[in-house]
């Protein structure tokens, strides 16, 4: 098992990666007072599983939250919100072209949101804020409960204007650090999918995210590392690419494609 956790005085708000790559996408976040999920990239029996590794109840989650429309990321948000009787919040443009993509079928409790506003459930506030990476109407989230705020951010495209801003506003992250140029080059891809994810609507790169979080280190208290490629990179080279950049001036830590993490405290 990946391990990433870490005690603080007081927490005021759990995490936990139940998976994340290009083979499914689920971050559980916990308040106080509130349950969320993030992406519903992999099975539900999968999630439910996970999530009772670490005591949680599915059905006791308060709402899921999607990100964008890829499969990786939306695919299983109709049987979520059936099996765990979820609300579902994806913006319009998402929720239509998942729903062409893959039989999405009944959502009950369907809400949609403007990429850019930002939400209220419970006793979080999530900020939402758009991507350019190569989805209908992508955006990444930022989740503060009044104490710490908490970014998720994969699928970014590449580092776009106010993104630096918004990671150096963090108290912790999962940034996706998803290719080595090296590998990329010469993997087995195809050219024109080596051209998409190094291009502007793809992904950042080992260094394109170090050098993010070294922005930020002022701040920030961990990092996550996520959306690693299988093809691309590798958790070692992720490792080596950021301490050269952070030195030790940062914990991070790896967001396994296959493994849930264990609970991560702020």
């Amino acid at each position: 098992m990946i391990s990433f956790s870490k005690k603080t005085t007081q927490e005021t708000m759990r995490i936990v990666s139940l998976q994340s790559g290009s083979n499914g996408n689920c971050i559980f976040v916990e308040t106080q007072k509130t349950r969320l999920l993030f992406d519903a990239g992999i099975s539900a029996k999968r999630a439910k599983e996970r999530l009772e590794f670490h005591g949680v109840d599915a059905c006791s989650i308060d709402a899921l939250l999607i990100s964008h429309d890829h499969y990786d990321h939306a695919g299983n948000m109709g049987v979520f919100s059936r099996k765990f009787k979820l609300p579902v919040w994806a913006t319009e443009q998402t929720y239509q072209v998942a729903g062409r993509k893959k039989h999405i079928g009944e959502i009950e409790h369907l809400c949609h949101f403007t990429s850019g506003e930002t939400l209220q459930i419970g006793d979080v506030r999530i900020e939402t804020i758009r991507t350019p990476h190569d989805a209908a109407d992508g955006v990444v989230f930022i989740v503060d409960n009044g104490h710490v705020r908490f970014g998720i951010m994969t699928d970014l495209g590449h580092p776009f204007h106010d993104l630096k801003e918004a990671v150096q506003s963090l108290d912790a992250v999962l940034l996706e650090s998803n290719y080595d140029p090296h590998e990329l080059k010469y993997c087995d891809y195809p050219e024109e999918t080596k051209a998409r994810i190094k291009g502007k609507g793809g992904h950042i790169s080992n260094e394109e995210a170090a050098k993010l979080l070294d922005s930020a280190k002022s701040r920030l208290r961990w990092a996550c590392l996520g959306h690693i490629s299988a093809e691309s990179n590798h958790p070692d080279l992720v490792c080596r690419t950021h301490e050269k950049i952070l030195g030790e001036s940062l914990p991070f830590y790896i967001a396994s494609r296959y493994e849930v993490s264990d609970m991560f405290v702020l």
